[in-house]
């Protein structure tokens, strides 16, 4: 199964402008921004992403991205896809992610669960670059998932 949407040997390119205080304003190589924010503790107002959440936010998409394309290839009647995540960081500084737990939540209509169990376990351990990248960094990830039945 190839997921591959693009060249992936092309360069991917971001941009972070410092905006103030602890505010920055990035934007993909793709021109969409978002404004990145550090901790209240530091100064921030709460107005940002943090850092740390988005890696955790492109884990997330990144992985769902993955398991939709793979249940739609299946034909399964995927009519919704929630991924929980949840981390544990180390007390020390760098305080780099120790642990991650990605729960999934995925709703239609008859949907088979070896199918999504499949589609779950190929995103984590073959084609979720987001996922791969930090597991071979020494953080743990684990997943799970739940199917809701959808009434036609």
């Amino acid at each position: 199964m190839n997921l591959s949407l693009t060249n992936m040997t092309e360069p991917m390119t971001a941009k972070v402008k410092w905006v103030d205080g602890v505010k920055f304003l990035s934007e993909s190589g793709t021109g969409h921004a978002l404004l990145i924010e550090g901790p209240e503790s530091e100064g921030g107002e709460g107005l940002g992403v943090r850092p740390m959440e988005l890696i955790l936010m492109g884990l997330g998409g990144c992985t769902s991205f993955d398991i939709l394309m793979m249940l739609k290839k299946s034909r399964q009647a995927v009519t919704d896809c929630v991924a929980e995540i949840r981390a544990t960081r180390a007390d020390d500084i760098p305080s780099v992610f120790t642990s991650i737990h990605v729960h999934f939540t995925i709703s239609g209509r008859g949907l088979k669960d070896s199918h999504v169990k499949r589609a779950v376990e190929l995103s984590s351990k073959k084609y979720c670059s987001a996922s791969i990248m930090l597991s071979r960094g020494g953080v743990e990830i684990s997943h799970g998932y739940e199917i809701i039945e959808v009434p036609a």
